[in-house]
């Protein structure tokens, strides 16, 4: 469903601005299905008129094909309408293009937007998407699939599957969404051994996860280190120490608590070029909260200054 906003000109003659703004909403987004949003959407559009086209889509399958229709056709700005899944999947048709990337966040987290600094009020959303200026910001790769937020393999793709399932019965919350991470961490039993490789420097590993972030936000949201790894350009790089049930339960209490300490839970790396090798050929990766499976090796790269952003400008530190 295509929505053109516009508003006659007051000079009859004058032919209508062509939309150089382009919001892709996804319907399925958000903790709870609000029925007023796109009547919000086209209040706030109206202040700024014939600039913005609405489109939306009801499954995250078709917001692939609604990005790459939208760069086809030139609009300058792309808004990502939706939780963190649906701006990646947005962004990833925009990386290296001429097209910017703003976002109207209305997922669960929106840890790329907070990480940001971007607004989450509907209306401060969309007169960002139409003043402000592009950054270049760096996102992350694996095995030619991007990611904004974070990449892993083991017991988190499973939390995501045990999510959904969550959502569906009790609608989406953090509370469902963490208690998903206690009921995995409690039922996962099959830890993976890696050949990994940071930088050029190779070892093995038997974890229950390797979590890849590129979000300083997300991490310190969660009481990890790291961020200055992620600040400085590079992943920091998680493997969970292997243990048996009980002890990952108690992982994912203090996981939930901010109370994860390195070398006793984990251990950590920083580096910008990564493969991971499996035993098993294919494994489900997770890739900002979406799920597929990859083919090993698992390679994971920093593309630089790749994707620009609608962004606030930077505070001046002085």
């Amino acid at each position: 469903m295509n929505a053109v906003i516009q508003h006659p000109n007051t000079d009859a003659g004058a032919a209508r601005p062509h939309p150089d703004i382009c919001v892709i909403l996804n319907r399925s987004s958000g903790k709870k299905k609000d029925k007023t949003l796109e009547n919000r959407l086209k209040d706030a559009f109206a202040r700024h008129p014939g600039r913005f086209e609405l489109r939306t889509v009801q499954k995250g399958g078709d917001l692939a094909e609604a990005a790459r229709r939208a760069v086809g056709e030139g609009f300058p700005v792309i808004v990502a309408a939706g939780g963190d899944g649906t701006i990646c999947a947005v962004a990833a048709h925009l990386v290296n293009s001429d097209s910017a990337l703003a976002v109207l966040p209305l997922g669960t987290f929106n840890f790329f937007a907070r990480g940001l600094g971007l607004p989450e009020d509907v209306e401060e959303a969309v007169e960002l998407a139409a003043t402000g200026r592009p950054q270049a910001v760096s996102v992350g790769e694996v095995n030619g699939q991007i990611f904004l937020n974070n990449a892993s393999l083991g017991i988190y793709p499973a939390i995501l599957q045990q999510r959904e399932g969550t959502y569906r019965r009790w609608g989406r919350s953090r509370l469902a969404a963490h208690w998903s991470v206690l009921v995995t961490f409690f039922r996962f039993h099959q830890s993976l051994w890696l050949r990994v490789s940071i930088d050029g420097v190779p070892q093995r590993k038997k974890t229950p996860l390797a979590f890849l972030a590129r979000s300083a936000y997300q991490l310190e949201q969660y009481g990890l280190d790291g961020g200055d790894c992620i600040r400085d350009g590079r992943f920091a790089l998680f493997l969970a120490k292997d243990s048996n049930r009980w002890h990952l339960l108690l992982y994912a209490i203090r996981l939930l608590w901010g109370r994860m300490v390195p070398g006793r839970d984990f251990d950590m790396f920083c580096g910008e070029d990564i493969v991971i090798e499996t035993r098993r050929h294919r494994r489900l990766v997770a890739r900002d909260g979406e799920r597929e499976r990859m083919r090993s090796p698992f390679h994971f790269r920093i593309l630089r200054e790749s994707l620009r952003v609608i962004a606030p400008e930077p505070r001046d530190p002085g």
